[in-house]
C-alpha cells in the first residue's frame, strides 16, 4: 500500500455540527472507513421528518452510502453498524429499514436506547465501520 493509501481522507455531510464540534462525517484510513454518529439534519440542522424513525432511518442510511462513496467504497464493505433509538417503540422501524439496506451484508450491529439526541425531534442515529474490499 503506497503513503497516499495509507494517509487519512475525510468525507463531509455540510452539517452545521461538523463545523462547530470539529469532526468528519467518515475518515477512511487505509482500508478502514469509520463514519461517525449520523442523525437525519439538513446542512442547518433542522431535522428530517421529526419523530419518524423510518424515515430518518432511510435519510441516515442515504447519508452513510454518501460518504461511503466518497471514499471509494460502498454499503456492502460495511463490517459494524452501532443504532441508538430514543423510544424501544422505534426498533421495529428502524431495523426493518436495517435489513432492507444492509440484510443482504449482515453486519455486527448493536441497537440501544438513549435519553436523547442532538436536534429537535431526532429519534434515531447510527454510526458505521466499514473494510474496503
Amino acid at each position: 500500500m503506497s503513503d497516499a493509501e495509507n494517509r487519512r481522507r475525510h468525507a463531509f455531510s455540510g452539517t452545521l455540527w461538523e463545523e462547530q464540534v470539529g469532526y468528519s462525517r467518515a475518515i477512511r484510513a487505509g482500508d478502514l472507513i469509520f463514519i461517525t454518529g449520523t442523525v437525519a439534519a439538513h446542512p442547518d440542522g433542522s431535522i428530517i421528518s421529526p419523530g419518524d424513525p423510518r424515515a430518518q432511518s432511510e435519510a441516515i442510511f442515504d447519508k452513510i452510502q454518501q460518504a461511503l462513496q466518497e471514499l471509494d467504497s460502498t454499503l456492502e464493505d460495511i463490517v459494524r453498524t452501532r443504532i441508538f433509538i430514543t423510544d424501544m417503540a422505534h426498533a421495529q422501524a428502524v431495523g426493518d429499514v436495517h435489513a432492507r439496506v444492509l440484510g443482504h451484508v449482515r453486519p455486527a450491529t448493536t441497537m440501544v436506547v438513549v435519553s436523547e439526541l442532538f436536534g429537535a425531534g431526532s429519534v434515531v442515529e447510527i454510526e458505521a465501520d466499514a473494510v474496503r474490499a
